[in-house]
């Protein structure tokens, strides 16, 4: 493998039902850093059916080129075709650097095309900078520069790993959605546009879709809400995260868990915050009841302002909170929802 004819940062521009996904914009936006480093552009792969209306907004939100796979084929995301049309892309155009978003959808499609392509990939990374490898040098090991260093928790988040991909091309990773930041949209922002089509040929290996059923979900997108009030396992049940349901009411936020609620039942996957829930970025984050473990942190210390309610002084949450309270949740919240709303009745 010659490693100089692999140039660019590429990055899978995930669609469904011809809506760009956010984090594919967040993708776009960290490609632009890592290519700045790099002294090249970004490049976004938009694979569907019917789907070149989408390229002003990837243009928009920072992309320099767009490569458009467009085949019926690929209307719905199926495994097969998805797999051939990205890593065909992968083939032709050599991009030194691959990322994909961890998704349902990425968390299917990235192995696979590592797989075929024959280099490595670091899933559900939080972290990606460009730098050298090994970090420190090695007597006797030669340092190679411009390095894609892939961040991501390890041991369940016990601990941090840095992972670098130096004797193979393109340097592959999947990176955690709401964790970089998409840049300021520019409106008439243009990329060159080149089409391509590997051919699709479906065989024993295309799923046939019979059906889609899609639930209907009626709670905000906790990744979109500015206030998050999240109660942990110190609310006590799942009948006292009423009051956090008034707080949020009072403040105009949003109700979020930890993994020992979803755990025992109380709330639904989709409000977990965390390392294996979703990482959040709110204006306001109230930690009500949580200790503060490092799996919770790592989807939440990025939020502007974290206010935290907990009778456990050690608790390791006041480490990161601008704002901490040390008591009886079951006594502060009401208090809190009380003075809030005696507030918001004054102002008006």
């Amino acid at each position: 493998m010659n490693l100089e004819e692999y140039k660019g940062v590429f990055v899978f521009a995930q669609q469904v039902d011809n809506v760009v996904s956010g984090i594919a914009y967040e993708l776009i936006g960290k490609g632009k850093e890592l290519a700045k480093d790099l002294g090249t552009d970004v490049t976004a792969v938009l694979i569907g059916s019917d789907v070149k209306g989408l390229v002003d907004d990837l243009a928009a939100y920072g992309a320099d080129r767009v490569i458009v796979v467009d085949d019926p084929e690929l209307k719905d995301y199926r495994t097969e075709p998805y797999a051939h049309a990205l890593a065909s892309v992968i083939e032709k155009y050599k991009p030194d650097v691959m990322l994909v978003g961890a998704t349902a959808i990425g968390r299917d499609l990235g192995p696979r095309v590592s797989a075929r392509i024959h280099t490595g990939l670091t899933a559900d990374c939080t972290q990606l900078d460009i730098g050298d490898f090994p970090l420190n040098p090695v007597p006797g090991q030669e340092q190679k520069h411009n390095q894609l260093l892939m961040t991501r928790p390890a041991f369940g988040g016990n601990t941090i790993a840095t992972i670098a991909c130096p004797n193979f091309r393109p340097q592959m990773a999947t990176v955690r959605p709401g964790v970089m930041q998409k840049l300021p949209k520019v409106e008439g922002a243009k990329a060159v546009v080149e089409e391509f089509n590997p051919g699709f040929t479906p065989d024993n290996k295309y799923v046939e879709i019979l059906d889609i059923v899609k639930s209907v979900v009626d709670t905000v997108d906790i990744m979109d809400a500015k206030i998050l009030v999240s109660g942990g396992r110190g609310v006590g049940s799942p009948e006292n995260f009423k009051l956090l349901d008034d707080l949020a009411e009072a403040v105009g936020g949003t109700v979020s868990c930890s993994r020992a609620v979803v755990d025992a039942g109380w709330k639904p996957k989709d409000l977990q915050v965390g390392q294996t829930g979703k990482t959040v970025r709110p204006n306001v984050y109230f930690a009500i009841g949580i200790s503060g473990a490092i799996q919770h942190l790592a989807g939440m210390e990025e939020s502007d302002l974290i206010i935290a309610i907990n009778k456990d002084e050690t608790a390791p949450i006041f480490d990161v909170a601008d704002y901490g309270i040390v008591g009886d949740l079951n006594k502060i919240v009401p208090l809190l929802t009380q003075q809030i709303k005696a507030a918001k009745a004054q102002a008006k």
